[in-house]
């Protein structure tokens, strides 16, 4: 979620989906077109390891435990403490997503050439929403197929992947709040539908007084 400060950028466009949706490949198609991808996911997962600030912030919420002796925040540990302590997942939240905010900032000031930026989550709200997101793309596939995916990728059961997809919002949730919606079910063709929506972007992608 961006908010906050106000720049100017290019087009600022979320894109989300659901697991297994293959909205990952997705974006790494956008980037060989040279266009960049923020990958909020994963900046967090490398936040909590190498910003000393948010280390201390994690350490004095929910103690020593949370990172291992070498330093390595111990996401299963700290997983086990937030399940199901909705108060305390609000704290390292609001924790972890500033840091994010902050990061995606500096990203976005360091790539201002680009035409238009795409920023990666797997939750995200419908444009204008809390964000400021110019459009939101959401990427859908069956649901058969997504968890043929995951069982592909992951060494996770089929089990756990419908426990996760159950968790996740639905599509048509997400259909509710997209601009632009790409069918990643194997049988629609993919690049098609992805140089069109480039060249849309390129077309209208000038930049924006965007608040971050």
């Amino acid at each position: 979620m961006l908010d906050n400060n106000t720049l100017g950028t290019p087009q600022v466009i979320g894109i989300t989906g659901g697991i297994g949706s293959g909205k990952s490949i997705v974006c790494k198609v956008f980037a060989l077109l040279g266009i960049p991808v923020y990958d909020a996911d994963t900046r967090a997962k490398l936040l909590v390891n190498e910003s000393d600030t948010l280390k201390q912030a994690i350490t004095a919420l929910l103690g020593t435990d949370a990172y291992t002796s070498s330093g390595v925040y111990n996401r299963s540990w700290v997983a086990s403490q937030v399940f199901g302590n909705p108060d305390l997942l609000q704290q390292l939240n609001a924790l972890i997503h500033p840091a994010v905010r902050q990061d995606a900032r500096n990203w976005i000031a360091q790539n201002s050439q680009a035409p238009y930026l795409l920023y990666e989550a797997a939750l995200l709200k419908g444009a204008g929403n809390g964000n400021n997101f110019q459009k939101v793309i959401v990427v859908i596939a069956p649901t058969a197929l997504r968890i043929k995916r995951v069982l592909q990728r992951d060494r996770r059961s089929e089990e756990e992947i419908k426990n996760i997809i159950n968790r996740q919002s639905s599509d048509e949730e997400r259909k509710a709040f997209a601009d632009i919606i790409i069918q990643n079910d194997d049988a629609t063709p993919l690049i098609p539908q992805i140089l069109q929506i480039h060249q849309a972007l390129i077309n209208t992608g000038t930049k924006k007084e965007v608040a971050l």
